[in-house]
């Protein structure tokens, strides 16, 4: 037989996907993210979380341990090993969490943990090399770890942040060399330096910034000076006159594997008054909808409609319901067409390098604060959509594995290891038709 009866073609169904996703970008955006994505079989299921969203969506696993209203909560829609990181805002205290919410959604929790596993297998693999039975058992950490903090706070008990006070395991060493080594002095100096006559701008970063042509720069300030500031859910209490007066502004440059090829600049404004290392840096990014919207049936899309009017809103309410500690300079805009979130960049944004971990031991440590992490911020996702009470939730799941636990474990871990598998060979195929040939 010489033709296929049916659409069952996995190739070009990746093929077709990255395609789609990737037809908006121009040559030379295309190209950087498709190196980046070639990087390994990590790097390539980070820039393919709508391939992912499309295999996942109608999977009939999800109503084994879930699948009820009660058991949907704000999802991170991104959740993998290295959205995980420090983080720290205005009070210049370093957090530990997750603090990337691009693709967040309303829907059933399983959806991130899954997500969640997966990157543990491609990252264990390829950072550590760890055996099939080592990666087990970091698995097995993560989902008791998950589960066991919905028991502990099941009854609305407040959940708290990771800091360098309460970190455990490899995440206090980490911790303190971020806090020694990162602060808003280093970070200014390292995007920003001083001129004589016009005062702190952009430094020149060929690859990392560059400079905006003049109407769209004055656009851009008159938008951070106005109307931006209307989107922020508390005024910023210190502010005086002067507090958001933009000193200078730039397009960032390759920044992001998923995002690749998105609006983005930076703002310099110039924050307090008091201190020379007092000036804050506004992170400008274009938002569109999460990945999974795209898979909703149309009455889904209408009441997500009708819930954000754009997503920029979307992107706002989704950081304040599940951030451990919400950025004050949280807002959004839009400008010529598109809507963009803004917030301030973190003078502490650095990832655990998970290939320096000591070995499998320090790997399952981190894996059960991964799970633990990921159940506080479905806990307060769930307590923003329900008038402050996340019981409700924490009950609903913790019924639906009582007494499963193994089952959970085992049905999660077997999924985490063949959509690894099938991620590899996904993979393989985007390297031999888009990395062998000039155009997709």
């Amino acid at each position: 037989m010489s033709q296929a009866l049916t659409g069952h073609n996995r190739p070009q169904q990746v093929i077709d996907a990255v395609t789609a996703a990737n037809a908006g970008l121009s040559t030379a955006d295309r190209q950087a993210k498709f190196a980046k994505m070639a990087l390994s079989p990590y790097a390539f299921f980070r820039g393919t979380n709508h391939l992912y969203w499309d295999d996942v969506w109608h999977d009939w696993r999800f109503a084994l341990f879930g699948g009820w209203p009660e058991t949907q909560t704000w999802l991170q829609g991104d959740a993998h090993a290295y959205n995980f990181g420090a983080y720290g805002h205005h009070d210049d205290q370093v957090r530990y969490g997750m603090d990337d919410f691009d693709d967040a959604l309303v829907a059933d929790y399983q959806y991130d943990l899954w997500r969640l596993a997966i990157s543990v297998v491609l990252d264990a693999r390829e950072n550590l090399e760890l055996s099939p039975k080592a990666i087990g058992k970091a698995l097995k950490k993560l989902l008791n770890g998950y589960y066991d903090t919905l028991i502990e706070h099941s009854d609305g008990t407040p959940v708290e942040a990771v800091t360098l006070e309460t970190a455990k395991g490899p995440l206090k060493p980490f911790l303190r060399k971020v806090a020694d080594k990162q602060s808003r002095a280093k970070m200014l100096a390292k995007w920003t330096e001083v001129d004589e006559h016009q005062g702190r701008r952009f430094t020149k970063r060929p690859g990392k910034l560059a400079n905006l042509p003049a109407d769209k720069a004055s656009q851009l300030t008159r938008l951070i000076e106005q109307s931006y500031q209307q989107t922020l859910k508390h005024p910023v209490k210190e502010a005086d006159a002067d507090h958001f007066k933009v000193k200078d502004t730039a397009r960032r440059l390759d920044a992001g594997t998923g995002s690749l090829g998105l609006e983005r600049f930076y703002v310099l404004i110039e924050g307090g008054k008091d201190h020379e290392h007092d000036d804050v840096i506004l992170d400008v990014k274009e938002q569109t909808a999460p990945e999974a919207v795209s898979f909703m049936n149309p009455a889904e899309k209408r009441a997500w409609q009708r819930a954000f009017i754009n997503e920029g809103i979307r992107h706002a309410a989704a950081f304040h319901a599940i951030a451990e500690h919400p950025d004050r300079y949280l807002g959004w805009l839009e400008m010529n067409g598109k809507v963009f979130s803004v917030r301030e960049r973190s003078p502490f944004k650095k990832d655990v390098p998970t290939h320096k971990l000591s070995g499998a031991k320090s790997y399952r440590q981190l894996a059960r604060q991964w799970g633990e992490i990921l159940a506080r911020e479905h806990l307060r996702g769930a307590s923003a959509l329900n008038q402050g009470d996340p019981s409700g939730f924490a009950k609903a799941v913790c019924q639906r594995l009582s007494s499963r636990e193994d089952s959970f474990v085992n049905v999660v871990t077997t999924l985490a290891f063949t959509y690894a598998d099938c991620a590899t060979q996904d993979y393989q195929v985007f390297i031999e038709h888009f990395l062998a040939t000039d155009t997709p």
